[in-house]
């Protein structure tokens, strides 16, 4: 077994990383649990699909329409 000299170790090794996500929109950083996904689809296929990366309050502030959730009911519901 090797034993490591505290010289020999890289200050890189030793740094942190961290991902900082910005609101494509405002340009502000959004905090942990404050994210939301717009997703654009075009009727035109070749012009393929946008996302946006924006906070929870902007994506409210937008608008539109709750889409239903995907999948069987659960059994409680469905009688």
């Amino acid at each position: 077994m090797q034993k490591l000299d505290r010289e020999s170790t890289n200050e890189e090794e030793l740094v942190a990383k961290k991902t900082v996500l910005v609101s494509d929109t405002s340009g502000d950083e959004i905090p942990d649990g404050k994210r939301a996904t717009i997703r654009i689809t075009f009727r035109d296929a070749r012009k393929g699909v946008r996302e946006l990366d924006v906070t929870d309050a902007e994506a409210e502030s937008i608008g539109g329409h709750s889409v239903a959730r995907r999948g069987r009911r659960p059994r409680a519901a469905a009688s």
